[in-house]
């Protein structure tokens, strides 16, 4: 599954523009007075502003190089500030996802993550750089019954649950390693934080088996 573009909201256009260009160093295009395009290598994140917004965060994370986390922390130091989590370490090891990752926010506060997976062929020989962040690799979805909810998009869209992940009522995910749909129960903390997932609308559009679909998450 390939994530060709997200579309999510934000109440600060200009804050989240700066950060997403001057301090992740990602182009940023301005589409127009209300919206901006952020290109994550064959991803894109489109952010409208809506000084209505609702306060709930979104979660997206970033493929980056298999052996490029630990550059990637470096390189992200004097940049942001990485969540830790309780015991004070910073990367969160996935075994059965055979991935690793950090976590940090955005000026909206977005969980982001930055995710190693390594069974992803994609080593780079250079110096980590902005343009090692991949692509969109996941976007979070709320819902009251996550499996519930994935079996339908599976059934409308022949999407596949992902096959590395234990689905159940309260975590189930879609896709591959390339990318994700996270589907987590309301109110399910967003790991490894203690804040409590809620819907947010969405655009997805995505690319699966050479097919395009598009799919909307409404609050």
């Amino acid at each position: 599954m390939i994530l060709k573009q997200i579309e999510i909201r934000t109440t600060n256009l200009n804050d989240i523009a700066n950060f997403y260009q001057s301090i992740l160093k990602l182009p940023v295009e301005k589409i127009d007075k209300n919206s901006i395009n952020v290109s994550i290598g064959e991803s894109s994140l489109k952010i409208i502003e809506d000084k209505h917004k609702s306060k709930p965060i979104y979660h997206i994370a970033f493929n980056i190089p298999r052996n490029k986390l630990q550059e990637a922390i470096n390189w992200s130091m004097n940049r942001i500030q990485l969540i830790k989590k309780e015991n004070e370490v910073l990367i969160s090891d996935f075994e059965s996802w055979n991935a690793n990752s950090v976590y940090f926010f955005d000026t909206d506060k977005n969980l982001l993550e930055f995710i190693a997976r390594q069974d992803l062929k994609n080593e780079e020989l250079n110096e980590f750089n902005s343009n090692q962040i991949l692509n969109i690799s996941e976007i979070g979805i709320v819902k009251n019954e996550p499996y519930v909810y994935g079996e339908e998009l599976i059934q409308k869209y022949n999407l596949n649950l992902f096959e590395k992940n234990q689905n159940n009522e309260v975590f189930t995910a879609l896709g591959d390693d390339n990318g994700l749909l996270i589907i987590v129960k309301n109110k399910r903390n967003w790991f490894p934080t203690e804040i409590p997932a809620e819907s947010n609308w969405t655009n997805i559009t995505l690319i699966e088996s050479g097919k395009e679909v598009k799919i909307e998450i409404r609050e």
